[in-house]
């Protein structure tokens, strides 16, 4: 992912550092909405028109106008100042008596409105002290200082062992302008597996490229609206998707071997070529589900426990629901040409309108099941029991 610093045309003071992804309208769009501007093109530092979202390089400032020509930011001896030195020279940090040494674009372009990002903009501006080495002082621990630094050289936040983190110290992001604040005592550690927002997981979509393989394995989203999102072939294996709203969302190819979907809402969703190998989704509502892929790949839910679940209208041609238990479940209407029921608990399940038509039922429990109004004719060598 890359990421670059936006600035309004002719001027280089009060820039949004913008992640880069989708095409050059999306970063208009991104642009229009940090800068309070209607953002029509994106000039280089050197004024160069950009025209294709390839030519934008990593840490690039770029120059966002509304329609008219390109201003050089160079007319104000500040602004370049503010573009050039001020942000590039090296610094030393006297931490806790610990010396770390970094430029000041790191302490200030990750997150702009930090307690450090202030500190540092502007030259002088704090009267930051310093110790007769020259660095400036900071009073804190360097033990959880170095991964706030690290974290802002790199993007991510890695805490060594050792650190306690019901004690450690983070960065304030916002604008109350706090360098280093104490977690509350109260607080839950960062690996208490509390639930994943949809807000949370949108960020990690978008930074994730497309041809990368997205790992959830064994992640809490109990409770999260992923309704509608892009989830083709993410892996949920033993992951809590627990009462979440999945409705008209593309799980194509995605593996939820094992995970836990019991009480969540699929309906429409796009399934096909799913992996469900003994996953709960006992309660679960996936009202005209899509399960039939036309390149012939077949959904997988073998072994799931599927009690009580209302599937009424979907498209399951080919599935394999092999040993599956769908006691009391609802499949009126549905079409299950093909489909893999040898050894299914289907007792008391609604299958009324079903299509069953060279459905494998060996072997199955059907008792108290309901075939009124089929579409074809079931033979009893579909099934044994």
């Amino acid at each position: 992912m890359r990421r670059v610093t936006l600035f309004v045309n002719g001027s280089a003071r009060n820039g949004k550092v913008v992640a880069v992804y989708g095409t050059l309208s999306d970063l208009l769009s991104v642009a229009s909405n940090k800068l309070g501007i209607k953002a029509t093109s994106v000039y280089n530092g050197k004024g160069g028109l950009i025209d294709d979202i390839a030519l934008i390089r990593d840490d690039d400032v770029l120059f966002v106008c509304e329609g008219e020509p390109f201003i050089d930011p160079q007319t104000d001896g500040r602004a370049q100042e503010e573009l050039t030195g001020s942000h590039t020279d090296w610094l030393t940090l006297n931490v806790g008596g610990r010396y770390f040494t970094t430029t000041r674009s790191t302490l200030v372009n990750k997150e702009p409105d930090s307690m450090l990002a202030h500190m540092f903009k502007d030259k002088d501006a704090w009267g930051n002290k310093q110790d007769p080495r020259g660095a400036f002082l900071i009073d804190r621990s360097p033990e959880y200082f170095e991964p706030i630094l690290n974290y802002l050289r790199h993007g991510q936040l890695i805490v060594n062992d050792g650190i306690n983190l019901l004690g450690r110290y983070y960065l304030e992001w916002n604008s109350e302008l706090s360098l280093l604040h104490p977690c509350p005592q109260n607080s839950q550690p960062a690996e208490d597996h509390s639930p994943i927002s949809r807000k949370e997981f949108v960020r990690f979509l978008l930074a994730t490229p497309t041809k990368s393989e997205l790992r959830c394995q064994g992640l809490n989203f109990s409770g999260a609206d992923l309704s509608r999102l892009d989830l083709r072939y993410i892996n949920f294996k033993m992951a809590n998707l627990s009462r979440c709203n999945l409705a008209h969302a593309n799980l194509c190819c995605a593996n939820l071997e094992r995970a836990d979907l019991s009480g969540s809402v699929l309906d429409c969703a796009n399934l096909q070529g799913v992996k469900m190998l003994c996953s709960n989704a006992e309660g679960a509502s996936l009202k005209g589900c899509n399960f039939e892929d036309p390149s012939g790949l077949k959904a997988n839910l073998e072994g799931a426990n599927l009690k009580g679940v209302d599937m009424e209208g979907s498209q399951m041609t080919g599935i394999n629901l092999r040993v599956a238990t769908l006691k009391n479940a609802k499949l009126k209407n549905c079409n299950l040409r093909g489909a893999t029921l040898a050894g299914t608990d289907l007792e008391n399940c609604d299958l009324s309108g079903c299509d069953l038509q060279e459905a494998n039922l060996r072997g199955s429990n059907v008792k108290g099941a309901i075939f009124e109004e089929m579409l074809t004719p079931l033979h009893m060598s579909q099934s044994v029991r």
